[in-house]
């Protein structure tokens, strides 16, 4: 990770789970990690050893980059560009880790070490991308025409890459701004760090505590026993605890016949942040909206969204709203006939109530089993964790010819995480992956993915990288496995999609590898992945009942085909509802959202009236929330926030990905060779050492077409 290009957006995160003492002279952050694979020394990394290794990471990066800086000869690509991406690898070893761990075992000492170093890297960061000697080498390079025409693409991929870097970081500001602009850096660090931290708090702080076991009616066993044990771990023996984990709550909304239950706990979940405690994040929201509009406006953009899709495929505002317009147009419509029909359920069966939000899930189960006779809870008994998981291995092997092996003796940092090698066809080693798969409190929400070690060529010798998975879905419960809903099955392939995107990377320079390619391209070898999650040949490798061994029935997978387009209506909706909101958030040209000072004449943003306002501009029905709602909108507020204006990218990929999969359709094969080929060395291995659209028409031979995307929700035939 290269801290001085991602400073504001910095994740900030830490490792818990071993918070024994620990020197400087046994530092494992000072020296590349000599083990096997070199996967960092989980059994001897320890609390103590960050801010060491964060000081001295920073040191020394800072002589490197005196070093460029200082050098006689004349700027070139090697002794400048390339200079630089190389720099800060201590740093980079440190952060990575650091990053990773602190989204699975987050405490409150760590929380403070978080805040204590934001800062400083945000600091480290500018003192880097303001350095007006080291710019001055990088334009003399970028502007020397005759030698940029002799680069390679991907060297001029890198190239500007960096210069754009420094210019988006406002190197050619005068020094007031300058001055203003790392002021501005900083708050937004320790803003999102304290969105993130309020929102696992009040993720991890509520429990809905059932001692009536008839209040579990509906329930499945499983569920059942997941919130058993839950309370059990809680010291609460003989009740059962629900939680704000998603897999905690969206069950209990989907099957639990209390309704008042189940408005309990929806709004729980969808008032985080936003219940003027001390946890509360509407503050944090109005300060992050005005600063960043500050800090665009410092640098020529009228708007923050216009700031950030400067540097990405859908380049503008407009072209982002285009996408999101068009697909409301086909979603708004089929949610409000899914609404109706879920209403007339209802009606059916003697509730005489209005549909509510809280309501849809368990209606839309209902439904499901009316129409298709298909029982979600019938399904996940053939999903079983580490069956989805060698599912997920057995299509990357027929498309990639890539095999993986359990490592049981590479130290990992929690007893549920399991760590795998990776070998090409040919016998040679790709990488390591490390999947840590299940919930548990001190895991932030959701799922990604991220690298321990990204793949580069470094001093020559080609650097194979250190992947890992994260998700939250159940753990076991007493005699009984992990169980997957269709939901997490897609989740666990979309996220090894990522994983074969950093695996399979096959780049010269770090800053190009992998995930490092424009947001609304990322999402493209993830998105790809979930069309064969379940393809009848492809379940049928996975889907095995958890008891019996048998392999999925074709009667359940003719089920799962014919209710593959159910509910799109409102999938989407909620989806698109989100994308609108963060682009209404950060589209404002003039109406500040914060007034810090309390200036005279400012009028400062009502947050929840801002976003109501913005639903009720698009038709959104009562019956459907966004899927994130602002206070707890992770993605585009949190030390996270790689998406701020950016949520729209999972559609803009999805016109991608639908479209590339349909090249697997035509060919008759889902499996195709050569398709697959085209695939990895076109798309996986390049990471973004070329334009992404150059990259999609050498794989497809033209440009996407956006139908797909439409016959994939099942919004066209």
């Amino acid at each position: 990770m290269k801290t001085f290009l991602f400073t504001v957006g910095f994740l900030i995160m830490v490792y818990s789970c071993n918070t024994t003492g620990a020197g400087e002279a046994d530092n494992p952050f000072f020296s590349e990690f000599d083990t096997p694979n070199g996967v960092p020394p989980f059994d001897r990394i320890k609390t103590e050893h960050y801010m060491p290794a964060f000081e001295e990471g920073m040191k020394r990066q800072m002589a490197e980059i005196d070093s460029i800086v200082n050098k006689p000869e004349a700027p070139t690509f090697e002794n400048t560009v390339v200079a630089l991406d190389e720099s800060g690898r201590m740093l980079g070893r440190v952060s990575a880790v650091f990053s990773a761990m602190s989204g699975a075992c987050s405490d409150s000492i760590l929380q403070a070490i978080e805040k204590e170093i934001s800062p400083k890297l945000t600091e480290h960061g500018d003192n880097i991308n303001l350095n007006e000697n080291l710019f001055a080498r990088i334009k003399a390079v970028h502007d020397d025409s005759v030698r940029v025409a002799a680069l390679t693409t991907e060297q001029k991929m890198l190239l500007d890459k960096y210069y754009k870097g420094f210019v988006r970081s406002g190197i050619l500001l005068d020094g007031s701004k300058q001055t203003r602009l790392r002021e501005i850096n900083k708050e937004l660090g320790l803003s999102g760090l304290s969105f993130a931290q309020n929102l696992l708090k009040e993720t991890d702080g509520y429990r809905l505590v059932i001692e009536n076991r008839d209040d579990l009616s509906g329930l499945p066993e499983d569920i059942v026993a997941a919130a058993a044990k839950t309370a059990g771990n809680k010291g609460l023996e003989g009740k059962w605890v629900f939680t704000l984990s998603k897999p905690s709550w969206e069950p209990f909304l989907q099957y639990a016949d209390n309704r008042a239950l189940r408005e309990k706990l929806y709004k729980a979940m969808y008032s985080r942040g936003d219940n003027d405690n001390e946890n509360d994040n509407k503050d944090i929201i109005k300060q992050m909206v005005s600063l960043r509009l500050e800090k665009a406006n410092m640098l020529g953009f009228d708007t923050y969204a216009a700031f950030v899709l400067d540097e990405r495929m859908a380049g503008t505002p407009d072209n982002v709203m285009k996408l999101l317009n068009d697909l409301w147009k086909h979603a708004l419509p089929q949610a409000k006939k899914e609404a109706a029909e879920l209403q007339a359920l209802a009606k059916k069966e003697g509730q005489d109530i209005k549909l509510e939000s809280w309501d849809w899930w368990y209606y839309a189960e209902k439904l499901r089993k009316e129409k298709y006779a298909l029982d979600e809870d019938e399904l996940k008994s053939y999903f079983q964790a580490d069956n989805v998981r060698q599912g997920v291995f057995a299509v990357a092997n027929k498309l990639y010819g890539i095999t993986f092996r359990q490592l049981h003796d590479t130290p990992v940092y929690q007893k549920d995480v399991k760590a795998y090698e990776v070998s090409d066809a040919d016998g040679s080693l790709v990488g390591v992956i490390y999947f840590d798969d299940f919930a548990r409190e001190g895991k932030r929400p959701g799922a990604w993915m991220g690298s321990f070690r990204k793949q580069e060529i470094h001093k020559g010798d080609f650097i194979r990288p250190v992947i890992y998975n994260v998700g939250n879905y159940n753990p076991p419960a007493g005699d009984k496995p992990s169980l997957l809903t269709p939901d997490q099955v897609e989740t666990m392939f979309h996220e090894f999609g990522h994983g074969l995107h950093g695996l399979l990377s096959k780049c010269t320079y770090n800053g190009l590898s992998g995930t490092a390619v424009a947001r609304d391209f990322v999402e493209l070898p993830s998105q790809v992945m979930e069309h064969w999650a379940f393809e009848p040949e492809v379940l049928k490798m996975y889907a095995k009942h958890y008891e019996t061994g048998k392999v999925i029935p074709d009667e359940l997978i003719r089920k799962i085909e014919n209710s593959s387009k159910f509910n799109q209506g409102f999938m989407t909706a909620e989806l698109v509802a989100a994308a609108i909101l963060d682009m209404k958030w950060h589209t404002i040209t003039a109406t500040p959202g914060f007034n810090p000072r309390n200036q005279e004449g400012v009028k400062e943003q009502d947050v929840r009236k801002f976003e109501q306002d913005a639903m009720n501009e698009t038709g959104l029905i009562p019956e459907i929330i966004p899927r994130y709602r602002s206070t707890y909108f992770n993605h585009i507020f949190g030390s996270s926030s790689g998406y701020s204006a950016g949520y729209y990218s999972y559609l803009w990929s999805e016109v991608l990905d639908a479209d590339a999969y349909q090249a697997f359709v035509e060919k008759g094969d889902i499996f195709d060779p050569a398709t697959a080929k085209a695939f990895r060395e076109n798309i996986l291995s390049k990471g973004g050492a070329d334009e992404p659209m150059t990259l999609y028409k050498k794989f497809r031979g033209a440009e996407p077409d956006p139908v797909y995307l439409l016959k994939n929700r099942g919004f066209v035939k």
